[in-house]
């Protein structure tokens, strides 16, 4: 049985897709356009030389959660998942070995009804709420904190970290598995464990794609090369 608050959502998702065909812009009422933003990216920072042998590097999100398509799907019901993964790996000889790597996960989701944005970041099974925020913009900066990720390189070996992160709105099959996240229940949803989902849902999330752009974005960088 489809509850009241999918069935909410189903209309704002509905109301949304008319819009788009008629080119109606999707910014919520009394909104303003969102400024230019720098070129999205990821960006891997090294702790100072000094502590190289005990901590990990910063890692940080820019501008990609910003993007208009990215706002209007948010804004219309589609929650964000923003997933991170960072490799160390060291150079010796003619091959580099791959000595560790880590994941986590950023998720953001726009309540209509109090018209508010939660953030909150998963790491295995821990959930780390990054608080409730009225402003897009401030959603945003919280998504986007510095993460300092738990990856050392060994002292004495050159190395480097790589970094992938993949941004994507979860679909209508995936709302019951947010609302079971908040509740605190398993997340397969936001853990990569995909639910095949309903005809409908898989339609109205086609139809997103269609008229709104690739609700997916893909980002990779790697740090310079050091030596604890």
């Amino acid at each position: 049985m489809r509850t009241e608050s999918g069935l909410r959502f189903v209309r704002i998702a509905r109301r949304a897709f008319i819009a788009a065909a008629l080119g109606v812009a999707l910014l919520p009422m009394g909104a303003t356009p969102v400024a230019a933003q720098p070129r999205p990216g990821l960006e891997i920072r090294l702790p100072d030389p000094a502590f190289r042998a005990t901590d990990g590097p910063l890692v940080r999100l820019l501008g990609a959660v910003s993007e208009r398509e990215l706002r209007e799907l948010l804004d219309h019901g589609f929650p964000i998942r923003v997933h991170y993964r960072i490799e160390l790996w060291t150079k010796t000889g003619w091959f580099d070995d791959l000595r560790g790597s880590e994941e986590w996960d950023v998720l953001i989701r726009f309540d209509p009804l109090r018209r508010s944005y939660g953030v909150a970041r998963i790491v295995g099974d821990q959930v780390t709420p990054l608080g409730e925020f009225g402003q897009h913009a401030e959603a945003v900066q919280a998504a986007e904190r510095p993460y300092r990720s738990r990856l050392v390189a060994p002292r004495g070996k050159r190395a480097y970290y790589l970094g992938v992160v993949d941004i994507e709105t979860l679909s209508l099959s995936d709302l019951e598995e947010v609302e079971r996240w908040l509740r605190g229940e398993l997340r397969p949803a936001v853990r990569g464990e995909r639910n095949p989902g309903t005809a409908l849902g898989r339609g109205l999330r086609s139809l997103a794609t269609h008229l709104l752009g690739s609700e997916s974005r893909h980002y990779e960088t790697r740090s310079g090369t050091f030596k604890p």
